[in-house]
């Protein structure tokens, strides 16, 4: 039974919101990935929380995103890293480089910022 014009262009929003939230990655807890760095290590990651520290120059920056689970050193390819205390989401690659016993040593290498309001 083939579809009508009218039901197909009904059906082209529904497409295009799907499309977009199974785009979207979910927010991962600090403290799950520096609980479990083997599992995470490698992938793209998102995290969000309140920015602890910050410095940039020679077009790199480095600062910490803290959440109700933990922090992470976040390092950018921008030299301008985000004010200390703005709420902010980042998107990139968890690498694990040390554990020792409970305790990882870890950061992220952002792709993208945006930030909470």
């Amino acid at each position: 039974m083939p579809i009508s014009a009218d039901r197909f262009r009904r059906s082209i929003p529904l497409v295009g919101v799907l499309f977009v939230l199974t785009g979207c990655a979910s927010v991962t807890p600090i403290g799950q990935l520096l609980n479990d760095p083997a599992r995470y290590n490698g992938k793209t990651v998102k995290v969000e929380g309140q920015v602890k520290g910050a410095l940039g120059g020679l077009g790199v920056g480095a600062y910490e995103v803290k959440d109700d689970t933990g922090t992470i050193p976040v390092v950018s390819q921008r030299g301008d890293p985000p004010p200390t205390g703005s709420k902010i989401g980042v998107k990139g690659k968890f690498q694990a480089l040390v554990t020792l016993g409970i305790k990882s040593l870890a950061v992220i290498r952002e792709e993208s910022r945006f930030f909470n309001r």
